[in-house]
């Protein structure tokens, strides 16, 4: 082939991905038609703190937008999740009083069972999800009943603590809440919480098992919100270590073995991979959490002028759809199902 041939054969050839590339990229109307991911406010879960009294919203400090909330003003929260089509709203409790048990978290007058019957009598259409944990409710601030030695050393007794989850979670289903959610990562928890409902004649109430949860520090504006942050230690040992992705996909296998109806990586934006991998392994709906330090961050970079806070969080949430999450837990709930449309 002569030589000025093989310059107009590459010439051509050059010529044609370029614009090919592009030619679907020109307009918005162009690429809405060609989008691979997409994000509707059906996807979106609303997480909302339930503290006690009335006429209570105060915004947690870390967290903007974001309250805590007695039972009057929540269902105002309820009633606005379900006109923007939310998939849901997780509710977490802040009581009133703490021990070393968690009592109220077992407690059919404790201020989650209480607020989802309020919700099931004034939205009854709103799916509701409860969190499974006894942190919030601690007065040390860990997920299950703690024995500490003479020198100061603890340990989170897990056979001790499935009995109060298992209890907890069915004062939950009795309440109404439509899934109960373990978020505590106890070895069991489980299958003690699926035969506890069974037991207790809620054998319709699914279980969204928090299976791949890590020990974060993207937890700590959370903790503000319902006063959980441990009073002593941390929660290593028994919340995941962040550089495993195999045990994860083993936690997530061993959850779905005990009964779990669906299936949660949190966090979400640093566990990517992890989302990717468990939708790659696994059938089962598969939820993420953006966890309220990824929340914080990007209302602080937004309030120093350094991101846009709207595009920020569509991305971030489309980052997590296109990982393979079926539903994201996130605080932008709202703000987003806003921007849907």
């Amino acid at each position: 082939m002569s030589r000025a041939k093989s310059a107009i054969l590459y010439t051509v050839r050059m010529s044609f991905p370029i614009s090919r590339m592009r030619r679907l990229r020109r307009t918005e109307s162009l690429r809405a038609l060609v989008r691979e991911t997409h994000l509707a406010p059906e996807n979106l879960i609303l997480p909302l703190f339930v503290c006690p009294g009335e006429g209570v919203r105060r915004e947690v400090t870390s967290m903007p937008g974001v309250f805590n909330t007695s039972i009057d003003e929540l269902l105002k929260d309820a009633r606005e999740a379900h006109s923007l089509g939310l998939g849901g709203v997780m509710l977490f409790g802040i009581p009133s009083a703490k021990d070393e048990r968690g009592s109220e978290a077992c407690s059919e007058q404790g201020i989650v069972q209480q607020a989802l019957r309020a919700i099931k009598r004034e939205v009854p259409q709103l799916v509701t999800i409860a969190d499974v944990c006894l942190c919030e409710y601690t007065s040390h601030g860990h997920c299950g009943v703690v024995e500490k030695s003479a020198s100061g050393e603890f340990e989170v007794k897990n056979d001790e603590t499935l009995e109060l989850l298992a209890r907890s979670a069915v004062t939950f289903g009795e309440a109404g809440a439509d899934i109960v959610a373990p978020s505590d990562m106890m070895d069991g928890r489980v299958a003690a919480i699926r035969d506890a409902l069974d037991d207790a004649g809620l054998e319709s109430t699914p279980i969204l098992s928090y299976a791949a949860k890590f020990a974060s520090a993207f937890y700590g504006p959370f903790r503000d919100a319902a006063g959980s942050a441990p009073q002593f230690g941390d929660r290593r040992s028994y919340q995941m270590d962040g550089a495993n992705l195999r045990e994860a996909l083993r936690e997530i296998e061993l959850d779905i073995e005990e009964g779990a109806d669906m299936i949660m990586v949190k966090p979400a934006m640093p566990y990517l991979d992890v989302i990717a991998a468990a939708r790659a392994t696994f059938e089962l709906p598969l939820a993420a959490y953006q966890v309220s330090g990824e929340y914080a961050m990007i209302h602080a970079a937004a309030r120093n002028g350094w991101i846009d806070l709207e595009r920020a969080m569509m991305e971030s949430l489309v980052s997590i759809r296109r990982a393979g999450a079926s539903m994201i837990l996130t605080y932008f709930a709202r703000d987003a199902a806003r921007k849907l449309g």
